[in-house]
């Protein structure tokens, strides 16, 4: 296949906007903020709905740096955790049609899931109060690479071997992946359907979404749709993504659909004014408080089944984004002021809100104060790590889960404590705290070795999706 030449790939690049309306100076400024996404590097697709139109949509960069092929509205992306919206909203399609209600016991669907002391309900999966442990946090550290074949049987059998839950049920926040995992098998065994098949038939086509799917097979050709990349050491590596998995994840979209989504919300098409109400409220914990995402001085997020609630600058935003492989996309409504920016990106260096918010300020009301509500994160100071009497001999040894179905070994090399796995590289432990250490293979963990009788006879490993997993000493 040969390279577009310079001419036609400019020519398709300036044709990306036909049929839009916008005010000039507004097209022009918008530009500006993404003139970095030239015809060498992955870019991003945007569009703009503004008072129940699409106003503005327009590619910048390539989809596909092997053959010079440019983004335009109609290319399509993996949009990761954007995904959960529409799982959540099947959900509640099912308990309007009076299939299924929210208090009820994941277990009536899925029988196989373990029976832990107090009952999991559809709402707690919804609102990420399940307790669950996250199923990309379980694969990672039973040795799986986040490029390996992943599907929705795997996963399911991953949760079903596991023994305990992060925390009580309906007690605390904790986002879960496995919970929409757990959401998405939840519509298939309801509806005899498979969960892409029952999207498209009662929200896709309903919507005139004709170029969206749940893509439950990486095999899948897929028209049209954008590859990801990964700047490094001043070259584009492409970044693979092979799920089969439908839920957490695996929604392949455009923003010219994305828009028709939107404008849904207005003006329902599936659903109707109360379901989509209903949807849109904030969650709640047992005890009926807010299900808070994140909380800082005049600044709080709350969750709303796949959804955040937040302010900007006075203005009521509901928005998610998503990020798996080099793909990050972000869904941002501001609903009072009947606006909506969509942004979809193949390069994993893309700012997601850095992005999204100069684009609102061009349509957004002039700030209520002169302070945004969007604060940097607070980065924890590290504690210096040569102060602990840690005796390295006593940690070496193979340990064993059977909730991971692994087994890790523990040497001491160069001095150095190092976990090992026959499908991961080394990874140094490096002391926190006395038989604390810490550690990363794809996300940073903490490791805890327990002692009976001044003897190791086992460690808890802790990461971001899952709390204190047992591993067990074998030798």
């Amino acid at each position: 296949m040969k390279k577009i030449p310079l001419f036609l790939l400019l020519l398709l690049i300036a044709s990306c906007t036909a049929g839009q309306t916008t005010n000039p100076d507004i097209h022009n400024k918008i530009d500006s903020i993404f003139r970095e996404y030239d015809s060498l590097k992955p870019g991003v697709a945007i569009a703009v709905i503004k008072d129940g139109k699409l106003t503005f949509k327009k590619g910048y960069g390539l989809a596909n740096l092997e053959y010079n092929i440019p983004i335009t509205p109609e290319t399509k992306f993996h949009v990761a955790s954007v995904s959960k919206q529409f799982t959540a909203f099947s959900i509640y399609l099912l308990k309007k049609a009076g299939k299924l209600e929210l208090e009820d016991d994941v277990r009536k669907y899925i029988p196989e899931l373990p029976k832990y002391s107090k009952g999991i309900k559809i709402k707690h999966l919804l609102a990420h109060t399940s307790g669950i442990r996250d199923q990309w946090a379980l694969l990672t550290l039973a040795g799986w690479q986040m490029e390996d074949v992943i599907t929705t049987e795997q996963i399911l059998k991953l949760i079903n071997a596991q023994k305990e839950l992060n925390f009580e049920s309906g007690s605390q926040y904790g986002y879960s992946n496995s919970g929409y995992t757990l959401l998405a098998e939840i519509v298939s065994r309801v509806s005899g359907k498979s969960f892409s098949d029952f999207t498209r038939e009662n929200i896709f086509i309903p919507l005139g979404m004709t170029n969206t799917l749940f893509n439950n097979d990486f095999h899948n050709v897929i028209k049209n749709n954008a590859h990801s990349y990964e700047l490094v050491r001043g070259q584009y590596e492409e970044r693979k993504l092979n799920y089969s998995t439908t839920g957490a994840t695996s929604l392949v979209t455009t923003i010219e659909d994305l828009a028709k989504w939107i404008l849904n919300f207005e003006n329902p098409v599936v659903g109707d004014h109360a379901l989509i109400k209903e949807y849109n409220q904030i969650s709640t914990y047992d005890n009926g408080k807010p299900v808070v995402w994140s909380a800082r001085p005049n600044d709080t997020t709350y969750h709303a089944k796949g959804q955040l609630h937040w302010q900007y600058n006075g203005h009521n935003a509901i928005s998610h984004g998503g990020h798996d492989a080099g793909f990050r996309a972000v869904l941002t409504r501001f609903v009072d002021s009947r606006l909506a920016i969509v942004t979809l990106s193949n390069n994993e260096h893309f700012q997601m809100l850095g992005k999204v918010l100069p684009i609102a300020d061009l349509y957004l009301a002039k700030p209520l104060s002169s302070e945004s509500t969007v604060s940097a994160p607070i980065v924890p100071q590290q504690q210096k790590n040569n102060t602990f009497n840690n005796r390295l001999t006593d940690y070496t040894g193979k340990y064993y889960s059977d909730e991971l179905y692994t087994t890790y070994e523990i040497k001491l090399i160069n001095d150095k404590l190092v976990l090992t796995h026959p499908r991961l590289s080394d990874i140094i432990l490096t002391a926190t705290g006395e038989g604390k250490f810490s550690g990363r293979n794809s996300f940073p963990f903490e490791l805890s070795f327990n002692q009976q009788s001044n003897k190791v006879i086992g460690f808890t490993i802790s990461n971001f999706g899952v709390k204190n997993l047992k591993f067990l000493r074998i030798n």
